[in-house]
């Protein structure tokens, strides 16, 4: 099977999965969308979702934030981890929102990626689930899902998502990259994966991991 034909299953086994798809961040606009994927980095976003509607109670605009000292965004957001960096990437970044952009979340990757704590995935975020850019954030599920579909070497996530951008029609990467991380998390996780729920990989997966599944267990089978 060829890249372009691995790539149609895919899509099309997603769409049938997947035909409506939930965004796995709570947010109400693109400013708490900004701040709830920040504080997903490194994290869960069950654990982010617990998290954000105690911030938001108290800030959830730019201006009610820098309000905030950096250590009270701290205490907050302490269970989603790394809460020192990304309080005070919270407060810096809504204090550029506030004297650059009037108080807006800017619609633009250049501007986005020059804020404190976001990268280019956080940006890709936002880009298109506030705005419907086309975009094509990789996260730790579709980094792996690339790789065990043969899609993408897995050598770095830049390189996962210029392959997924060559291989999937641009109108579909931002329903895509949803679409995957649900399908990684509920049938082709890193730990506890069983291939007989994952229909994608069993049909289209990389050989050698494949080979390597197999071998690992089906020996333990009776």
């Amino acid at each position: 099977m060829t890249k372009a034909e691995k790539a149609k299953f895919v899509i099309k086994t997603l769409a049938e999965l997947y035909p409506t798809i939930p965004l796995p961040l709570d947010h109400k606009d693109p400013y708490t969308l900004l701040i709830a994927v920040l504080m997903s980095a490194q994290s869960t976003d069950v654990r982010v979702n617990m998290i954000t509607p105690l911030l938001f109670e108290r800030a959830d605009n730019p201006y009610s934030m820098v309000k905030l000292l950096v250590e009270d965004i701290r205490d907050i957001i302490r269970p989603v981890g790394l809460s020192p960096a990304k309080a005070k990437a919270i407060h810096g970044l809504s204090e550029i929102l506030i004297e650059k952009h009037g108080g807006k979340v800017p619609d633009n990757f250049e501007d986005l990626e020059a804020l404190p704590g976001v990268g280019h995935k956080t940006a890709s975020v936002v880009m298109s689930q506030a705005f419907g850019v086309p975009a094509f954030p990789v996260d730790t599920h579709i980094h792996r899902l690339m790789y065990r579909w043969g899609l993408s070497n897995g050598k770095n996530v830049v390189q996962t998502e210029a392959d997924a951008k060559k291989l999937f029609p641009k109108k579909l990467w931002n329903d895509l990259h949803l679409q995957i991380i649900w399908y990684g998390r509920q049938y082709s996780p890193a730990r506890g994966w069983d291939i007989n729920k994952d229909i994608i990989t069993a049909t289209i997966g990389r050989k050698s991991v494949l080979e390597e599944y197999y071998k690992k267990h089906v020996p333990l089978k009776k």
